[in-house]
């Protein structure tokens, strides 16, 4: 039992397709907008979120008595190589 593709069939596929792919094409010019707001507010939110913490931890810590020296980072110490090689001075000449 074979049957055949008639022209009708293919041309309201091809027209089908077509309206498909229009069709999501205009949701989608239409739809974003509104999904770039959501995630800019949702961005912007996070950014919110994430400055909070840094101020409050501000306010969560005692506050320091005058004078008193508070270091919130240790600095990160270089390990230097002495054995990397001798000085050389030199002279110029004229």
């Amino acid at each position: 039992m074979l049957q055949e593709a008639s022209v009708t069939g293919f041309v309201r596929t091809l027209l089908i397709i077509l309206l498909i792919y229009f069709g999501i094409k205009i949701i989608g010019r239409l739809l974003t907008p509104f999904l770039m707001k959501y995630v800019s507010k949702k961005a912007e939110q996070r950014f919110g979120d994430q400055f909070g913490q840094f101020q409050n931890r501000g306010q969560r810590e005692k506050p320091a008595k005058e004078g008193e020296v508070t270091i919130d980072k240790m600095p990160k110490t270089k390990a230097s190589n002495k054995d990397v090689g001798d000085y050389v001075d030199y002279e110029e000449i004229d």
